[in-house]
């Protein structure tokens, strides 16, 4: 009887180990980007908050994209010029096509931050810089330089401390000697999200 008992639960062990140990495979990103090798990204608008946040964001972005996938990424800088000629705030099929005519690239990253719930910390008179804790939403969309038309997108939103912060005229102006260490918990977690779909995933079999 004990010799049966032993059987039936080195049978159920093996069941089990094998359910679990099935095959891994790798599911290619929801996002390629390999075929077209080169991609153009323009440093992020920003909406409520003055400095060097959006600049951070962008950058982090880029690496993320270099790190999830072999393709260039030329990074185009400030084009707000372009905004300002056509009236708007954010980037659309007009300035997509401007930027493919003009480098030469098909696809390009552009996205928008919203900085907003800014709640100080801290208060010391005659220093006007304290802590906060800050709400951000980051939206980023890759454009067709042909058509202009959006081919992809994806946003991500949180909450978190930054450690250094000033207020220019009631706006937060984020200008930290080390923008990792002041606001890179407000950015890091988001930018990951965002660019989940450009890294490849594993799945059993």
């Amino acid at each position: 009887m004990r010799a049966y008992l032993r059987a039936c639960v080195v049978l159920l062990l093996l069941t089990a180990f094998a359910a679990c140990g099935g095959k891994r495979v790798l599911v290619p990103p929801r996002l390629d980007l390999m075929p077209y090798g080169r991609v153009a990204l323009v440093i992020f608008t920003v909406e409520n908050a003055k400095g060097s946040l959006h600049e951070f964001a962008t950058q982090r972005f880029a690496e993320e994209v270099l790190a999830a996938q072999s393709i260039e990424v030329l990074e185009l800088g400030e084009m707000t010029w372009l905004l300002d000629e056509s009236g708007r705030t954010r980037y659309g099929p007009e300035e997509a096509r401007f930027i493919g005519e003009d480098h030469g690239v098909p696809l390009v990253f552009v996205g928008h931050m919203v900085v907003s719930n800014v709640k100080p910390t801290a208060s010391i008179t005659g220093i006007p810089r304290v802590g906060a804790e800050v709400d951000l939403s980051i939206a980023v969309r890759l454009l067709s330089t042909e058509s202009g038309a959006t081919v992809w997108s994806r946003s991500a939103e949180g909450t978190a401390m930054v450690g250094e912060l000033a207020f220019d005229g009631g706006i937060p102006s984020f200008g930290g000697r080390d923008p990792k260490d002041a606001y890179g918990d407000l950015v890091d977690p988001l930018i990951y999200e965002i660019t989940r779909d450009l890294r490849p995933t594993y799945r059993r079999e």
